[in-house]
């Protein structure tokens, strides 16, 4: 049984650490080590932590606070593991999840495995992500760059990874952090995927991702312009990803401008997209950016910005 890093990454999450944690503790996967890293948070998250009495647990206080994603390195680093999984503070996984997603690693061009999940808050489950579509496997680069499909708390990826690239999250990104690093092992590692419910994502309005949606378009254009610079002909090979992910952007943009009462600049700015199936996309893309809004207001949304 090879060993599992778990990265959790906290900064003041002691209301739901002890599930977290616990989830962990209930794995029947046992050989596996929590990297914690405690982003200097104010909170009881560190004396919930040191209260469980098992050596696998591994604290680590940052000597000073950091975004996220350079937070994320710090916690890698410290992974002795032939394995890395990644389980947020809020999030839980279920007691199976590591034994049925190690063995698919014995396939040796697999990097990354992920599995189904279900979106959840305190009050109820929302939505189990593959339920009507399972994810792509293999070699799905262009998959994950034009209609990205990875919830971070399924994740499983091979250590060995990381010593083949040249940064790993990259610090420069608040809000897709994510979706770079996965996008980018994407390109040289295949995919597998168990098809069973294995984790929960919990939505809630704390979440920073949420309260910064402005980020979005802003970093996939950076995004875009370091895949362009590092990828051979990425232009040119990826020209149908490429647009799918400028259709996105423009939403995004447009769903803000509309949030501030801008529907012309709103409507302007989708008005080079007209020929896409924009009707769908905004109201996917309005519970994206917005998940704790009504989808009675996304349709009104959806209603202004195209007529």
């Amino acid at each position: 049984m090879p060993l599992v890093s778990v990265i959790m990454n906290c900064r003041n999450s002691g209301k739901y650490l002890r599930e977290a944690i616990d989830s962990v503790l209930a794995q029947t996967y046992s050989n596996w080590e929590i990297v914690f890293w405690d982003n200097q948070s104010t909170d009881d998250s560190s004396q919930i932590f040191k209260s469980y009495n098992d050596s696998r647990l591994k604290y680590f206080l940052a000597p000073e606070y950091s975004a996220l994603g350079e937070a994320r390195n710090h916690a890698m680093q410290q992974a002795k593991g032939d394995f890395i999984a990644f389980l947020d503070c809020d999030d839980l996984w279920f007691p199976q999840k590591l034994e049925k997603q190690i063995p698919l690693f014995d396939n040796d061009s697999v990097g990354l495995v992920i599995c189904d999940t279900v979106f959840f808050n305190d009050r109820k489950d929302i939505r189990q992500l593959y339920k009507t579509r399972k994810p792509p496997v293999g070699h799905v680069f262009r998959e994950l760059l034009g209609a990205y499909f990875i919830s971070l708390e399924t994740a499983v990826i091979r250590r060995s990874l990381l010593d083949e690239m040249d940064h790993w999250v990259d610090v420069r990104f608040q809000v897709i952090e994510e979706y770079d690093f996965f996008v980018r092992l994407g390109y040289r590692w295949e995919v597998a995927y168990v098809d069973e419910v294995l984790a929960k994502w919990r939505v809630h309005g704390a979440s920073w991702t949420w309260s910064k949606p402005e980020l979005f378009p802003a970093e996939t254009r950076l995004f875009l312009n370091k895949l362009s610079a590092t990828i051979p002909d990425f232009d040119t090979l990826y020209a149908k990803e490429r647009h799918a992910v400028m259709t996105k952007i423009a939403l995004q943009e447009a769903v803000i401008a509309w949030r501030r009462g801008s529907a012309g600049e709103a409507r302007a700015i989708l008005r080079p997209f007209r020929a896409e199936n924009l009707s769908a996309m905004v109201i996917s893309m309005w519970s994206l950016l917005f998940p704790f809004k009504t989808f009675d207001f996304a349709n009104k949304v959806r209603v202004g910005l195209l007529s």
